[in-house]
């Protein structure tokens, strides 16, 4: 084959259909020019461009004046501090944050090195450099893409301080117009001090303070030349150029760096020259004294709130410096913590090494506020699963309280109500026990957490009600969950301890629910109160004669029914038990709950497995010692406020052991009065005897004296 020929060919092809096409475009072309000035396309196209330039610009200048730069100093000086519900400081929230220290506080070879190295015309342009923009340009178009370089020491300030890591146009031009923003609100050394104090400088460490101590063992103040070039040199790259884990890299960055404060003018060659010739040394006695991330459960869902109710990010609330109020009570959550952290009061691990988990909630009814959380146990990464809050769990038995008994209260039932306990014909269900009574009063069916009477009761007052009910006490329900066996808490999605703490938050409380939170009240670094929960929202559930009823009741789970185990030792507590079976160990217990109050506390504790398996159940009332030594530790920090009311239950059982009483003492009386109508008759016949004896005896003595006489 003639690759040259064919190529001949070809080229002469192209040649002649170009000739033939070329006056069709000369005609084209004449009528595009035409059309061009006749409707001003080229104004028309930069006016389009100015246009779209325009809008972008105020979108950027709106974005920029959105930001709090007025707060960016204190933020950055400030960590992010957790208050208890006492305002005393349980902890801070905080990632790039460092010891903050003032500029006059710094070497100032530290200035030096930064300006030669990342901004020479720091001190003379108003936040962005002209050069700069161009080197970026050039490298947008001849990349495809921003490359990086051309951001003074302003506009990275801002990046680091507002925006993401991304190397966009978009995220240069938001750094450009906050830079302005930044330059109009603080002074040069202000903005130098900032940017020093928010730099990371590797192995953890945030700030020249800090990173000062960590690789010299020294004050910022205190830095040498040489020492300063290294820290200088590390911003380029922390990991690779920081000196403990790249020794070599961080020497030869360090040379660099005082190469150019030569060129800069802020060094003499021949200083340079001997600092570049001597040895690095280094010493690390940096130590962290923040107070810190003490309370993991409770600080994530601290994070999660801000985020998910008021819309503050993680990342602003853990680099702005906050001031975040909370309902944490110390006591409690440390009380919490200590019993999680005994073993033996939780069931051993199942036969495949899987942990039996467990969670927990107290929350003050008066309030709504959460005082203390366990969202597991062992070793568990911070902002992962917390069962506390974000579990699906049935809670069993637990939801009998909600579903029916309080809305056969409210429809006229009363406490001591025979309801039947039976077989069903609509729904298959049994008891614990597997038997049934034939009828049961309401309040024994409750303490003896009853299925049968409880779900024959459902039918009775109309499932909407009841379904409707569990809503209102807070839960979320889906259309499926309509059904006998909500009663028992058979949920489509399940629900969390949070939640079903919340809801017996209504029988503490006279009815009324507040809204479960965490936060009361958020300060940002100026002092505004950007968020003030401290009144929050209250939903009547059901009436306060309702509420006591239902605790009377409850107060009998603990006294004399399945509470019993759980019942902290020398405090009264009003509640209910819950239990799940096992879809695959027959007969076994997945799910084990115990919901506890008083007028001042709401505890509500669940352990058990976050997957089924044969081999993953519990033991009968294997939750009741977590519950009953965190009860133990916590109420004794309460007010201990007494019930209003009086245990049904207990009422009932002594009433009904005074009546035993009062019948065996009648029964004895009539004993005793038979045995003394017995004795009667017997000296009575006896006495009738004796006189007629006497008479004899008297008629035959009168005779004999008659005789005598006469």
């Amino acid at each position: 084959m003639d690759i040259k020929k064919i190529l001949k060919n070809i080229k002469r092809k192209l040649k002649k259909g170009w000739q033939n096409f070329k006056p069709r475009f000369r005609k084209f072309n004449t009528k595009r020019k035409h059309i061009w000035r006749k409707y001003q396309v080229n104004k028309v196209f930069v006016l389009t461009v100015l246009t779209i330039t325009l809008i972008g610009s105020l979108y950027l200048f709106y974005l920029a004046k959105s930001e709090n730069v007025e707060a960016l100093k204190a933020g950055i000086n400030q960590v992010t501090t957790v208050y208890d519900i006492n305002d005393e400081e349980a902890g801070g929230l905080y990632s790039q944050k460092g010891t903050a220290v003032e500029l006059n506080a710094m070497s100032p070879y530290l200035v030096d090195a930064l300006v030669s190295t990342e901004d020479r015309r720091f001190y003379e342009h108003r936040g962005f450099d002209i050069r700069g923009i161009g080197r970026a340009a050039v490298g947008f178009f001849t990349a495809g893409r921003i490359t990086g370089g051309g951001s003074t020491i302003t506009q990275q300030l801002a990046k680091n301080a507002y925006l993401t890591l991304d190397q966009t146009l978009k995220r240069k031009a938001k750094e450009l117009f906050l830079a302005i923003e930044l330059e109009k609100e603080y002074s040069k050394d202000e903005i130098m001090e900032m940017y020093l104090n928010n730099s990371y400088f590797g192995n953890s460490v945030w700030g020249v303070e800090d990173a000062s101590h960590k690789y010299f063992a020294k004050s910022a103040k205190d830095l040498t030349v040489d020492e300063a070039a290294v820290l200088i040199g590390m911003l380029k790259g922390p990991s690779i150029y920081n000196p403990i884990d790249n020794f070599e890299l961080a020497k030869d960055r360090r040379d660099v760096v005082l190469s150019v404060m030569v060129d800069n003018g802020k060094l003499d060659k021949a200083s340079a020259e001997k600092m570049q010739a001597d040895e690095l040394y280094l010493s690390d006695n940096y130590t962290d004294t923040k107070k810190g991330y003490q309370y993991m459960d409770y600080f994530d869902s601290v994070i999660d709130e801000a985020y998910k109710l008021y819309g503050i990010k993680d990342s602003d609330l853990l680099s702005k410096g906050y001031k975040i109020y909370t309902s944490l009570d110390q006591n409690y959550q440390k009380a919490m913590d200590t019993s999680f952290k005994q073993d033996y009061l939780f069931p051993p691990d199942a036969a495949d090494g899987v942990k039996v988990q467990g969670a927990s909630v107290a929350i003050n009814p008066q309030t709504g506020g959460v005082m203390g959380v366990m969202g597991g146990r062992g070793e568990r990464a911070s902002r992962g699963l917390n069962r506390a809050t974000n579990s699906r769990l049935s809670p069993g038995s637990t939801m009998k309280p909600l579903a029916v008994y309080t809305s056969a209260l409210e429809e006229g039932y009363r406490s001591t109500d025979d309801l039947k306990d039976e077989k069903l014909s609509f729904y298959d269900v049994e008891n614990y026990d597997h038997t049934f009574r034939g009828t049961v009063p309401m309040y024994k069916a409750l303490e003896e957490s009853l299925n049968a009477p409880a779900v024959w009761l459902f039918d009775k007052i109309g499932m909407d009600k009841g379904f409707d009910k569990v809503e209102k006490f807070g839960l979320d329900l889906e259309k499926d969950d309509r059904y006998p066996g909500l009663v028992l808490g058979g949920m489509t999605k399940g629900t969390t301890p949070l939640k079903m703490a919340s809801a017996y938050t209504v029988f503490a409380n006279q009815g009324v629910k507040k809204d479960p939170h965490f936060i009361t009240k958020i300060v940002d670094a100026t002092g505004t109160v950007i968020v003030d929960n401290e009144d929050a929202k209250s939903v009547e559930v059901t009436t306060p004669e309702v509420a006591e009823e239902m605790t009377g009741m409850l107060l009998g789970v603990f006294s004399s029914g399945t509470g019993v185990p759980a019942k902290p030792a020398g405090f009264k507590m009003a509640g209910k038990t819950g239990t799940t079976e096992s879809v695959m160990a027959e007969e076994q217990a997945k799910d084990q709950w115990v919901i506890g109050y008083t007028p001042d506390v709401v505890l509500a504790t669940w352990i058990g497995f976050d997957q089924s398996s044969e081999n993953h159940f519990l033991q009968p009332q294997a939750v009741a010692p977590v519950f009953k030594d965190q009860a133990e530790r916590i109420l004794p920090n309460t007010p201990n406020t007494q019930f209003g009311v009086r245990d049904i239950g207990l009422d009932k059982k002594v009433e009904e052991e005074a009546k035993e009483q009062a019948e065996d003492l009648l029964g004895e009386l009539s004993d005793f009065g038979g045995k003394i109508r017995e004795g009667a008759d017997y000296w009575g016949e006896k006495l009738k005897d004796g006189a007629k004896n006497m008479k004899d005896s008297l008629g035959g003595l009168t005779d004999r004296l008659s005789g005598y006489w006469n």
